[in-house]
């Protein structure tokens, strides 16, 4: 069976770097012999991730929405089941045999019509003391009777008809045979007689016009007695077993009609398992049965089965907060986180790889690993590593550049077919952010939720050439970022777009008067907008000034008496 893959993917509203790291380590992971690993994303490309793939021949990473565990995931999938005309022996078996307590009766289509359980069979078999013509009672044919013992036809009058019959066992002497039955109004026609070699009681009963004779140990019957059978119209087949072992045999080849339990809620494969945890809350289900919308049967889930271990893994890359993470992260395996930001809260269950290191891009830390391996990279995959490093470091002019990434853009130099510099240009003049997507993809499309002090709020960032294309649509940001905040339930949010040229940025904002009040930085024409001189790096320089003002506001702030 193979295996689910290990996804390697990086933040929400992914850029450059996220992009490429995440080919990048899934490529390393190749290269080092370790399968089962593919890139992926969980958010749109934009002008500039597109540039950077199609100048090094490199096709978008798989998309994934939402990695949160389906049913799909969970369920046994191509359960066992049976049909509704299906004997007691037959589905006991399937539940022993592979222990299992739980059946899906299913049509000869396979669509599903309810379930028996091993405590509905169970309830089925208890003697019940009040009741005992029902205890003698079977809902079967001639047929499935010969087939649930194994047992051997004599002499067959319409054994395929279904029809409730009830047991006798032939122990009494002669005298005393039938008064029982006589007692509990039993007709001749519906009864089946089990008997030994005792030949008095197999000629009464045949006399009488039972429904059938099984003659138990496989023992010898007379020809005269078969002859009688005949003419009287009398069914005579035998078991290979002793009397008591026959007769329940013969109770376990009533059919399980009586015993489907027909009302069911029936799951869809691809609904979430967090949802489906509540249909299975204390006194609920122990299975359910999952159908296709044509009610065909697809699989089972029952409560074991939320107790597996979910196959999605993920690798992160380039973020290790989970309110940056692909929907569904926290439900899945984290197998290993990449990163060079400031450490979120995350908790594993398991201890995890976590490499974190203080550089200007992911792609540094992964580069690093392959010239540390000794592993050469291509020339497209080294010039992918490139564009992340140049992307989020700005060509190393950056506060959040390091000596290290000047070392490995070099390093990676050697391998690329193009030098750094001009693949700076191409990544920075590839189109603006601003002009190739409405307001609303703009705030968007490089966008990370915080939260710091119990405030959550977001930082989004476009890098431009130059501030004009900002302030033709100055207007309809400042509505979009408005509705992000309200959409996203966000103390406040901010837009930084940043001038690749000058290194200086512009910041939006979208808060309470309180925060907008604290901002230290000068207003630009409205008062919402800020000029940030020499501010270019979300990570290292606005997203600390922000934290500095929120636990300013909290100290502030009137403490509650104990």
């Amino acid at each position: 069976m193979a295996h689910s893959p290990t996804y390697v993917i990086g933040h929400k509203n992914p850029d450059a770097d996220s992009i490429c790291s995440a080919i990048a380590y899934a490529a390393f992971k190749e290269a080092r012999g370790e399968t089962g690993y593919v890139a992926a994303r969980c958010g749109n490309s934009n002008a500039r991730i597109d540039a950077i793939l199609a100048r090094f021949h490199t096709p978008l990473p798989h998309y994934l929405s939402d990695v949160s565990p389906r049913v799909r995931d969970m369920m046994a999938a191509a359960p066992h089941a049976v049909t509704e005309d299906a004997t007691c022996a037959e589905a006991l078996k399937l539940l022993d045999r592979h222990a299992i307590s739980f059946l899906p009766v299913v049509s000869a289509r396979r669509r599903a019509l309810g379930s028996v359980s091993l405590a509905s069979l169970g309830h089925f078999f208890i003697p019940r003391l009040d009741e005992p013509r029902a205890m003698r009672q079977v809902r079967t044919s001639l047929a499935r009777i010969v087939a649930t013992l194994q047992g051997s036809v004599l002499h067959a009058v319409d054994e395929h008809r279904l029809e409730d019959l009830f047991v006798r066992i032939g122990a009494m002497d002669i005298g005393t045979f039938w008064k029982i039955s006589e007692k509990d109004n039993i007709p001749a026609g519906q009864s089946l007689i089990i008997v030994g070699d005792r030949r008095d009681v197999q000629q009464r009963a045949i006399e009488l016009g039972i429904r059938a004779l099984i003659i138990s140990g496989n023992l010898p019957v007379e020809p005269a007695i078969l002859a009688l059978a005949k003419t009287k119209g009398v069914s005579i087949f035998l078991s290979p077993h002793d009397t008591a072992t026959t007769a329940w045999f013969v109770r376990t080849a009533a059919t399980i009609e009586g015993l489907i339990e027909r009302k069911f809620t029936a799951l869809n494969t691809d609904t979430r398992i967090a949802e489906v945890r509540k249909k299975f809350a204390q006194g609920g289900p122990h299975a359910m049965m999952v159908t296709g919308d044509d009610g065909t049967l697809h699989g089972v889930l029952t409560k074991t089965d939320l107790l597996k271990t979910v196959p999605t893994r993920l690798v992160l890359v380039d973020h290790n907060e989970l309110t940056q993470a692909v929907p569904g992260a926290d439900e899945v395996t984290i197998t290993e986180i990449i990163d060079h930001h400031r450490l979120g809260p995350m908790a594993t269950p398991q201890p995890i790889l976590f490499l974190n290191e203080p550089v200007g891009s992911t792609c540094t830390i992964v580069a690093d690993l392959f010239r540390r391996q000794g592993l050469k990279p291509g020339a497209n995959l080294a010039g992918l590593m490139l564009s992340g490093l140049i992307s989020d470091t700005l060509l190393l002019q950056s506060p959040t550049s390091t000596p290290k990434d000047a070392e490995v853009l070099a390093w990676l130099e050697t391998h690329a077919d193009i030098k750094a510099r001009a693949l700076a240009k191409l990544i920075f003049s590839s189109g603006s952010v601003i002009l190739a997507n409405p307001a609303d993809q703009v705030v968007r499309s490089d966008f990370k939720i915080y939260e710091e002090e119990e405030v959550r709020f977001a930082v989004s960032q476009v890098e431009e050439l130059g501030f004009d294309n900002f302030w033709q649509h100055a207007k309809a940001l400042t509505k979009a970022l408005g509705e992000l905040r309200a959409d996203e339930k966000l103390t406040f949010a901010v837009l930084l777009v940043t001038d690749i040229n000058t290194q200086n940025s512009l910041m939006l904002v979208k808060a309470d008067a309180d925060l907008i009040r604290r901002i230290s930085y000068a207003h630009v024409e409205k008062d919402e907008i800020f000029d940030l001189p020499g501010v270019v790096s979300r990570k290292k320089q606005l997203v600390p000034y922000l934290t500095s003002l929120l636990r300013e506001m909290h100290a502030d702030s009137p403490r509650r008496s104990s």
